[in-house]
């Protein structure tokens, strides 16, 4: 099995790249971050070896971080290599972290090959394990108390393209403003001004 990779950037194309080591061009298959993060030249990449009956694939790591997540999402059902390659392109470990704590299903589906289905799923499956995971500490979850119109408020907001920890922070905002009690289109419109600066 092969666990890293030391050698010449060859070339890069879209989700993969050729690593020349002493003559021998390797073909990895690799995240958006990872190929952003390599340099010209000389290369360290950590590899993940999958065998099967059809095919050696070689999946390049730039962080062991991004290693270890690649191997954690890969054991929820319906995400194989290349859909958990999609989901660490969109996603950082650290961004994987707060998504799963906060329960955020619209920051997994933004990854290619995910549906809401799918997201629900690895949110579901991988709750308990994402805190022991590395990538650094995610930002503070802030979990407001969804009382009266909280619920739709958060759902609205989020539903605008806002990330789930943005709209949790203006919700807070807004029922601090308003009180918990306020009509809705008061706490959407309290939130969205919020958001706005």
């Amino acid at each position: 099995m092969i666990a890293r990779l030391r050698g010449i950037v060859d070339s890069i194309e879209d989700g993969r790249c050729v690593i020349d080591v002493n003559g021998v061009g390797y073909l990895v298959f690799c995240s958006s971050r990872t190929l952003a993060a390599l340099p010209d030249g000389l290369a360290t990449l950590l590899i993940e070896t999958q065998v099967r009956e059809d095919a050696i694939s070689l999946y390049g790591f730039y962080t062991a971080a991004e290693r270890e997540w690649f191997r954690l999402l890969t054991t929820v059902q319906g995400v194989g290599a290349k859909v958990a390659l999609g989901i660490l392109s969109a996603l950082s470990p650290d961004q994987l972290i707060g998504a799963i704590a906060g329960q955020d299903k619209a920051a997994i589906t933004r990854a290619p090959g995910v549906g809401p289905k799918l997201a629900i799923r690895i949110l579901t499956e991988l709750q308990s394990k994402a805190g022991a995971m590395p990538g650094g500490a995610p930002e503070k979850i802030f979990a407001p108390n969804l009382r009266g119109n909280g619920a739709e408020v958060l759902s609205a907001l989020t539903n605008l393209g806002y990330k789930r920890m943005e709209a949790e922070a203006a919700l807070a905002k807004a029922v601090e403003a308003h009180g918990e009690d306020a009509a809705l289109d008061v706490l959407i419109r309290a939130g969205l001004k919020v958001l706005a600066r």
